[in-house]
């Protein structure tokens, strides 16, 4: 049997510390070994600026082998339509069952700031309180609660475009009795803040490296998975001590890296490692309070398949979602 779950089913099954404890957990197995993170396959036309992106997974701890097909279509914002969409199918790894087909709005959003603020506990300074969002919509939300479960967060710095979008977010987040300041520029964010997470489609570099303060995190996480978008600039990337969720992954997808390599600034081998590396205790982390560390989040499909076993396990659990015999 297989169950369907929509977007608002699992917007209620979702729980962001057991999805930060999930994403960490996918890392370091990915580290040692006990799951397996294909490359991703990108599909293009030269017919249309549409983008398929067919991300992958294996992982023995959940036992599900998962694969997420993304959809990256920016001309469907000017009909009025989402730009990305994704679908998640989840296999039982032992036996090969379909289990689960989950729309990948949530889920995506979910694991995405769950990644960030694992990357954040592993890569920032201790005793980081001030956090900087560049981007203010619904990830930039996600983001503050994940980042409140690993660090003393009481003040958030936020720049976005649109002031609406701001005032949405300070709306969503004025639970958290968290103080929260609204900037002017992007540099203001930067040269504020401990922690920053670049949350914007942007297309050319929206953060540049002169802005950096020693001690600085970074969490670059909102250019599209196209290697000619990019959100910080070469000499930004240059500058600090970058790690990844897959180099493989990154190679094909990361604009952030990849045109750092084409302007000439730094070589992939520049490259400190993944993140489940310094999670497993392999790869050096931040080396002292001065570093400028920079996590490029590029998306991987062991990160859909780790929050996939929990949406699914939280939705058998509250009888969510539609049941269908897929073998009939």
């Amino acid at each position: 049997m297989t169950l369907f779950l929509t977007a608002s089913q699992l917007e209620a099954a979702t729980d962001m510390s057991s999805t930060i404890s999930a994403v960490e957990s996918i890392f370091k197995d990915i580290a040692e070994g006990m799951a397996h993170q294909p490359s991703p396959v990108a599909m293009q036309l030269p017919s249309s600026d549409a983008n398929f992106i067919v991300m992958s997974g294996l992982a023995a701890g959940p036992g599900l082998a998962a694969v997420k097909l993304l959809s990256d279509i920016p001309s469907n914002f000017d009909k009025g339509l989402p730009t990305q969409r994704s679908t998640i199918l989840l296999t039982d790894q032992r036996t090969g069952e379909p289990l689960a087909v989950l729309d990948g709005k949530v889920p995506t959003r979910v694991r995405t700031a769950a990644a960030s603020a694992v990357a954040s506990k592993h890569l920032a300074r201790r005793g980081s309180t001030t956090l900087g969002l560049v981007g203010a919509g619904t990830l930039a939300v996600a983001h503050l609660e994940a980042m409140l479960l690993v660090l003393p967060i009481d003040t958030v710095i936020v720049w976005s475009r649109s002031a609406s979008t701001v005032r949405t977010f300070q709306e969503a987040t004025a639970h958290h009795g968290i103080k929260t300041l609204q900037v002017s520029s992007p540099r203001e964010v930067v040269e504020a803040s401990d922690v920053v997470c670049t949350l914007t489609p942007s297309e050319s570099p929206i953060l540049h490296g002169e802005w950096f303060m020693p001690g600085l995190h970074l969490n670059a996480v909102g250019a599209r998975p196209r290697a000619s978008h990019r959100e910080i600039d070469a000499k930004g990337m240059a500058g600090a001590r970058v790690f990844v969720d897959s180099m493989d992954t990154a190679r094909i997808k990361s604009g952030d890296l990849l045109l750092a390599v084409r302007d000439g600034t730094m070589e992939l081998s520049d490259v400190a490692g993944e993140l489940g590396g310094v999670i497993a205790g392999t790869t050096p982390g931040r080396a002292d309070d001065s570093d400028i560390t920079l996590f490029n989040s590029v998306g991987v499909g062991s990160l859909d398949l780790a929050i996939g076993r929990l949406l699914f396990d939280a939705a058998q659990e509250r009888g969510l979602g539609l049941t269908v015999d897929m073998s009939s």
